[in-house]
């Protein structure tokens, strides 16, 4: 399908302009215009004061509503029924975190294919109701990142190494997660093009890439150039307003970044960095071919997610997504809003994120490859970067974690040129501006805040404020006295805990080099003893918590040690590789889920 010339005369406006003319900004504004009286109401509802129960109400029984009777008058005989009823919202429930990469599979890497079915199959068994996967754009692959799903917010230093040059934007896909049997499905590759399975127990995103990209960009060609109810479904999902408003933008820069192949786009011609129109028009006559690909691709992975997504939700299964916070520079995100990021007149960040000292680094944590954003900026424009990047993650997740929340209350801005993140200070963020116009915008979100870390008193009052439940990890729990927020006793109903998240070691890992001082609190608390597995253990304390979601790694479903350790911050290499040991099905962990199905209705959350 070409490209316009009118599509890159759009991209090629100023981002204030081309929003207020497009038609994506028109259908924000009838969003906004329509559900600005029930963001209203919800507000008076939940916030008004709620008035004193007096003797002419009503109550609900049978779904019929009666009077009722005078004072000191009789009942109705079916008065003992009227058993107070559960709000589906209130339900307890229970998931299991695993990302698609770390299913087994033919080629090297998990996929959206055959695997991902059997282990919605095998999480319906365990009683379970919430799938929680990593972010599932592009991984880092080229900028000493291999794999991120998180690309931007490791690289240290972006003078030296850029974000990875497949981060195309926040808002992609990760090709390398298309399953080629589903493509043969839908008649874009021949079974004999498969290539010969390859045995991996961890992914090497390179040697995956080598395989599948070519096999990948051939279907996409034969998708563009073929006739039917396919190419039709091609063709609606790059008109599509929602879509179109961030695909162009990532295929155009893709586009430029295989053509020049810099470090980052600051390094681009100036017509080229700064999208002027002739330039823009001649990258598009020049690589047209390469856009039309990069959209097909992009289609083909939407498809075969929704298709998974649609049967998750058939079997009563949410999938929780996950949103980092920030972007990489070296992106379509920063490139075509440059005014929505803090950046000098040529482009160069003037302050990038990060966190300050913590367990994790003593010199604390510097992402250097993330401009942070111009919060002031994005308020003139109603925050319409941020609502379209929420709207995006709605349409691929039913609800989805919001990684480093407490930037929205209070971010830590380190100057571009520091080589230390100890060296940055404090600012004030958006906080209840942001979330007041995504409400007007969208609606109810439905998201979880990672509020881990230096959690202040304004991040727990924003948290309260728009009704999002933080975190806690049990891991955390045990190394200081009673008042450990991380503590089972300490929970709060509105609340998601975890035995350890991907950021942590196993439980196993854990369990074999934390102190003995804090081995004897763990023994002492859950009242085992050492002889007893800790993995199941620890998920048994989870699931007694009064917090209404919990999610356990499926490493420890495994009980699985160190070796399966996901990420380790701040480290660039060996993460994110972990799969599914190859002699692990779905099939053979029917104990495993008869076990865990137990532990849920025990403790209420089937």
């Amino acid at each position: 399908m070409a490209m316009s010339m009118a599509m890159a005369m759009a991209m090629a406006m100023p981002n204030s302009q081309s929003l207020k003319a497009s038609p994506v900004r028109n259908i924000y504004s009838e969003l906004v215009y329509v559900s600005s009286s029930v963001i209203s109401a919800f507000s008076r509802f939940r916030f008004q004061a709620k008035a004193p129960m007096n003797f002419t109400c009503r109550l609900k029984s049978n779904s019929v509503y009666e009077d009722l009777p005078a004072v000191g008058e009789d009942l109705p005989p079916d008065y003992e029924e009227w058993m107070p009823k559960k709000d589906p919202k209130d339900r307890r429930r229970a998931g299991i975190l695993l990302h698609p990469t770390s299913f087994r599979g033919p080629y090297g890497i998990g996929d959206l294919g055959e695997e991902a079915y059997r282990f919605l199959d095998w999480l319906q068994e365990t009683g379970c109701s919430v799938w929680q996967v990593l972010p599932l754009v592009p991984p880092g692959r080229k900028g000493n990142e291999d794999g991120s799903p998180y690309s931007g917010q490791h690289v240290m230093d972006m003078r030296i190494t850029a974000v990875d040059d497949d981060f195309q934007d926040a808002n992609c896909g990760n090709t390398l997660l298309i399953s080629l049997e589903e493509l043969v499905k839908d008649g874009l590759l021949m079974k004999e093009e498969l290539p010969k399975p390859v045995d991996a127990d961890r992914v090497d995103f390179s040697t995956v890439a080598n395989i599948k990209d070519p096999l990948i960009a051939k279907a996409a060609e034969r998708l563009i150039l073929s006739e039917g109810e396919l190419k039709n479904q091609f063709e609606d999902f790059c008109r599509d307003p929602e879509i179109s408003s961030w695909l162009e933008d990532a295929a155009y820069f893709a586009a430029i970044d295989e053509t020049l192949n810099t470090i980052s786009w600051y390094d681009w011609p100036e017509p080229l960095k700064n999208r002027h129109l002739s330039a823009l028009e001649e990258i598009y006559q020049s690589k047209r071919d390469f856009i039309n690909i990069f959209l097909a691709q992009q289609f083909l992975f939407e498809r075969q997610w929704q298709k998974l997504h649609n049967y998750a939700k058939m079997k009563g299964i949410k999938i929780m997504g996950d949103m980092p916070i920030y972007v990489g520079y070296h992106s379509a995100d920063v490139w075509a809003n440059k005014k929505q990021f803090l950046l000098n007149r040529r482009g160069f960040p003037l302050l990038v994120s990060g966190v300050p000292p913590d367990a994790f680094s003593e010199t604390g944590q510097l992402w250097g490859s993330c401009p942070l954003y111009d919060w002031k900026a994005m308020e003139r424009d109603e925050f319409f970067w941020w609502i379209r990047r929420i709207q995006r993650a709605q349409n691929l997740y039913d609800e989805f974690r919001i990684d480093h929340f407490r930037g929205f209350a209070g971010y830590w801005a380190v100057p571009s040129e520091a080589k230390f993140a100890m060296d940055g200070r404090w600012k004030v963020g958006p906080g209840k501006s942001l979330f007041d116009a995504i409400f007007r915008a969208v609606g109810k979100i439905n998201i979880i805040a990672e509020d881990l870390g230096v959690i202040t008193e304004d991040v727990v009052q924003l948290r309260k404020y728009i009704g999002a439940p933080g975190m806690a990890v049990l891991q955390f729990g045990f190394g200081s006295d009673a008042d450990n927020p991380h503590l089972p006793h300490n929970h709060e109903q509105n609340e998601v805990v975890y035995t350890g998240t991907h950021d942590n070691d196993t439980t196993r890992g854990w369990w074999d080099i934390i102190e003995q001082e804090e081995k004897s609190n763990v023994l002492k608390y859950l009242k085992i003893t050492g002889e007893e597995d800790i993995s199941w253990a620890l998920m048994q304390a989870a699931l007694t918590s009064v917090a209404q979601t919990v999610i356990i790694p499926m490493q420890d479903v495994l009980q699985l040690g160190s070796s399966a350790r996901m990420n380790i911050p701040a480290t660039q290499f060996g993460n994110w590789s972990w799969r599914l040991p190859s002699s692990t099905t779905f099939d053979e962990l029917e104990p495993e889920a008869k076990k865990l199905r137990d532990m849920l209705s025990v403790y209420g959350r089937l």
